[in-house]
This record gives C-alpha cells, structure tokens and sequence, in this order.
C-alpha cells in the first residue's frame, strides 16, 4: 500500500503600501530590495510585488512561507535604518496580514 505523502501546509502573507504620490516610485524601488533581501529566507516559497491597475501609488506584496514564525524571522533582514527612510514614502500606514489556505473539501 502507497501512503500519498501530503504538502506542508503555508501560509500567506499580503502587505498592502499606499505611497505619498510624488513618492510612489521610490517605494517601488524601496519595496523591490525588501523583496530583494527576503526572497532567500528560510521558509520563503514566494515573494511578488505588485502595483494597482488603476492608482500606482498602492502596491501589495504577496508572500509565501512555510510559517508565520519563518515571516517573522525574515524581518531581521531588513536594517531598521532602512524600514526607518521608509517611512517618509508612506501616504498611509502600511497594512499586512496573514492567510490560510482554503482546504479543497471546503472550496
């Protein structure tokens, strides 16, 4: 008898960024080496940037992780000096959460 092996369960990070408008390429760039520096964390299956279709001062970044805990590590990546500039490229404070997988026996 084969026992199916079953994936590891992830979890899904979304983090939403409004840019001051005048700055909006700046966070871009800003958000790219985020990308940069944590893509090859532990844990980290995926990492897109993405900007809205309709306003370019809003971007979302949709991460993939083996854990919350791997995320959270992840963090200590980024210079707190850096997170710091950052913050002078924000129109509003920027959003995140985490997000299950919907089981299939649920879809």
């Amino acid at each position: 008898m084969t026992v199916k092996a079953r994936p590891l369960m992830s979890i899904t990070r979304i983090n939403e960024f409004q840019a001051n408008p005048d700055k909006a390429t700046a966070l871009r760039d800003f958000l790219r080496s985020v990308i940069g520096r944590i893509i090859d964390a532990p844990g980290c299956r995926s990492c897109e940037l993405l900007v809205q279709h309709d306003d370019r001062t809003r971007l979302a970044i949709i991460e993939v992780w083996d854990s919350v805990e791997a995320h959270q590590a992840s963090v200590s990546r980024i210079p707190p000096g850096l997170l710091q500039q950052a913050q002078t490229l924000f129109a509003a404070p920027a959003r995140g959460a985490y997000y299950d997988p919907v089981p299939e026996r649920d879809r």
